[in-house]
């Protein structure tokens, strides 16, 4: 009855439907919201299938690659990876840390890959390789607290140690390196690299006992680091959140 009282009265009418769409705009601006595509979050950045979320920090981004790489047996051919490379930054522009993270461009399911490469002892670096030597897979952790000693990067890891040059990346004070690198048989592969300031590692040392100990939270670091490449390679957005560093930024 109330429309039809509307439409004998046209002033009536306009009023009821600036009241309905008064109503029904809030539920529309949600709709509308809903639909629209979702900005990138700070500090995240993609990376293959992963989405690799970086703790605070004045991080920038460097380099996106592309590649294909041969895989075993050979039937299934080649793996497309995707690499990313950020670095971190002080309040001064000073490098702090350089972060280089790659892993697989999809999520397609696969046949079993047997993936070759070892993980090998070496002097003076810190090794945890979980798969015991396995010859199909990967789990490979490698640290070197002190990385900057007698060409250690050039001579252990020329293929970094070139990316850096080309890249005219070089810190200036003390760091350490890690790696870590993660493979299944089912085809995902997730690798990190990082050239890491030892004050964001490291606390500072007055004695012999907190010499001792200064070791350990770059070790934990580094097991949070696998923690998370091994969670990313299980979801089906790779999530991969990189742990914050134990220590605050240095300041200058």
């Amino acid at each position: 009855m109330a429309t039809h009282a509307a439409c004998r009265n046209p002033f009536a009418f306009m009023k009821l439907m600036i009241s309905t769409i008064r109503r029904l705009l809030p539920c529309t601006l949600v709709v509308l919201a809903a639909c629209a595509p979702l900005a990138p979050q700070q500090g995240q950045y993609p990376v293959g299938r992963a989405q690799m979320a970086l703790p605070p920090g004045a991080w920038q981004d460097l380099e996106v690659a592309d590649e294909a790489v041969a895989v075993l047996p050979a039937p299934i051919g080649r793996i497309a990876l995707q690499t990313r490379a950020v670095d971190l930054r002080g309040a001064q522009q000073e490098l702090l840390a350089v972060l280089r993270v790659q892993t697989n461009r999809d999520n397609y399911p696969r046949e079993s890959v047997y993936w070759t490469g070892d993980c090998p002892r070496q002097a003076g670096v810190l090794v945890e390789d979980a798969t015991q030597g396995s010859p199909v897979r990967v789990d490979c952790l490698r640290l070197k607290r002190w990385a900057g000693s007698a060409q250690w990067l050039e001579k252990s890891e020329p293929d970094f140690a070139q990316w850096l040059d080309r890249h005219k990346l070089a810190l200036d004070k003390p760091y350490s390196y890690l790696s870590y690198r993660y493979a299944s048989t089912g085809g995902a592969l997730v690798q990190v690299e990082a050239l890491v300031d030892q004050r964001l590692l490291t606390p500072p040392v007055r004695n012999n006992e907190e010499f001792l100990r200064a070791g350990r939270p770059a070790l934990q670091w580094a097991h949070d680091l696998r923690q998370a490449v091994r969670v990313s390679a299980g979801m089906m957005n790779g999530y991969l959140a990189i742990p914050p560093f134990p220590m605050a930024t240095p300041v200058p």
